[in-house]
């Protein structure tokens, strides 16, 4: 063990961050804010995006379907990626790629390099916020994990809930373009701080990498998420029947797992299960997916259908709509998160899934009619309850798990995120599409009204999962029911 790590370890016991951790955690979210902000910031652009590339709009939801499955499939490599490469390594390696791909997207000259562009941009999001929260976990001193996580909120949530508004403002007076170039700059920036101030001792350890599992997670996850969306495609002239796809996601999923529970007993599993045997982690597990599934399938991608083609306001209208929930959810953040280290996460999670299903079906209600100042209200109300949940789920979750399980429950968590948003915005689109009378397709009032009603049956799942959330936290007890395997050696990562 280096003294670095030694010094890390003594400080957090403790009870308090050791030397430049603040530093390095700002350069952390700073760039994970960056990066998971081009989550949505396109959603606002579907419709201009459809003309201009001359595509569908169930096509063009794959640049955000896309980025999201792209990061599904990378995320479950993260595990392996933390223990073989340092951080300052994984790193640069992940905004090098970022940066690369937004300069492809940016120069595209049609859908399918955009496509790319946005794929490359993925892999490097998707190794990111594992790292991000792996070294919370071993950076922050268990007693005030919730106000740090509250912080990292900020990133996972404000960002892609404040994209749309920053993609219809740029769309507003540039072109879709202007985007990816505006974001250049801030990724380089980034790149250059971070290769700089990214010092995080760590030991790493020769593990293999089992390209099986690789690619059976990228068959289960590509193919669940084309089959949904294909459903929606309209004319029926799918190459491959949807369920036939989604029967072979689910295969290969299947057969994913039952691959990590045979190589996990010889300590070279891609992505440990054992985070699955902690009750806290199974049921926060359940609920993010489920908040992440409202969040980025209706507040980002459904509303601002809505407003623009029920409304008929302007992408600068639809952004500035769904501006004051981006903020309250960023407000409410550390506030919350220092809630949470008081008190535990059920009594947050209970009203805020409340406040999450009621925000729903209030969406279900709007039509034509609707003013733009009632959906402002409505989402204000679906941004408050997803704040009062999202920083407990997440640090309860982590919490719960040994030290040697954090980098590998950290990518559970972010994989699900993303294949939760994924599903969400495929689920709905798709929904909205086959529930529309309009020709093509395309979305209108009566299938957008559909797909908030399905959200709102979604909400009401997630509440009555809430009620499964034990009363207290206590992040700082070990757990003994999960072992730490004779062949894992006690490195810190």
């Amino acid at each position: 063990m280096t003294e670095s790590t030694r010094a890390v370890d003594a400080e957090s016991a403790r009870g308090a961050a050791p030397p430049r951790a603040a530093g390095l955690l700002a350069v952390l979210v700073g760039s994970a804010f960056v990066m998971i902000l081009n989550e949505t910031i396109l959603s606002v652009a579907l419709r201009d995006l459809t003309a201009d590339l001359g595509v569908s709009t169930t096509t063009v939801q794959w640049l955000t379907s896309g980025f999201l499955l792209t990061m599904a499939v990378v995320i479950p490599t993260t595990g392996f990626l933390l223990e073989r490469f340092t951080p300052r390594q994984i790193f640069l390696a992940s905004l090098t790629l970022f940066s690369v791909g937004t300069l492809l997207s940016a120069l595209a000259p049609g859908f399918g390099v955009l496509l790319v562009g946005r794929v490359v941009q993925a892999c490097g999001t998707a190794v990111m916020m594992p790292l991000l929260m792996t070294s919370v976990m071993r950076l922050v001193p268990a007693s005030r994990r919730g106000a740090t996580m509250g912080t990292i909120t900020i990133v996972i949530a404000v960002a892609p809930a404040v994209g749309p508004t920053i993609g219809g403002a740029v769309l507003a007076s540039l072109g879709w373009r202007w985007m990816f170039w505006l974001v250049l700059p801030l990724a380089v920036g980034a790149l250059a701080v971070g290769a700089l101030w990214m010092r995080l001792e760590s030991e790493t350890r020769r593990v293999p990498l089992d390209v099986f599992s690789v690619l059976l997670s990228a068959a289960g996850f590509g193919g669940l998420l084309y089959g949904l969306s294909s459903i929606g495609e309209s004319g029926g002239g799918n190459p491959v029947p949807p369920w036939a796809v989604l029967a072979v996601g689910a295969v290969a999923l299947t057969g994913f797992v039952v691959r990590q529970l045979l190589l996990q007993r010889e300590d070279r599993a891609l992505l440990n299960l054992r985070p699955f045997s902690q009750r806290s982690f199974v049921v926060a597990l359940v609920l993010t997916a489920l908040l992440f599934m409202c969040l980025l399938g209706a507040g980002a991608i459904m509303l601002p259908l809505y407003l623009q083609t029920v409304l008929h306001a302007d992408t600068f209208v639809s952004g500035l709509a769904v501006l004051p929930g981006g903020l309250v959810l960023g407000l409410l953040g550390r506030p919350v998160g220092r809630l949470f280290d008081r008190y535990g996460a059920r009594r947050l999670v209970i009203p805020g899934a409340g406040a999450t299903a009621l925000s729903l079906w209030l969406f279900a209600t709007l039509d034509a009619e609707s003013s733009i100042g009632s959906v402002i209200a409505i989402h204000v109300l679906l941004m408050a309850g997803l704040g009062m949940m999202m920083t407990p789920l997440m640090t309860e979750a982590l919490s719960s798990l040994p030290d040697h399980l954090h980098s590998h429950g950290s990518a559970i968590m972010a994989t699900l995120q993303q294949v939760a948003g994924a599903f969400g915005t495929a689920v709905f689109v798709t929904v909205a599409s086959v529930g529309s009378s309009a020709p093509g397709g395309a979305p209108d009032a009566g299938g957008l009204r559909t797909a908030f009603v399905v959200a709102g049956v979604i909400g009401l799942l997630a509440f009555a999962t809430s009620l499964f959330v034990r009363s207290t936290a206590k992040p700082d007890e070990p757990v003994a029911t999960a072992e730490r395997p004779a062949t894992e050696p006690s490195s810190a990562r």
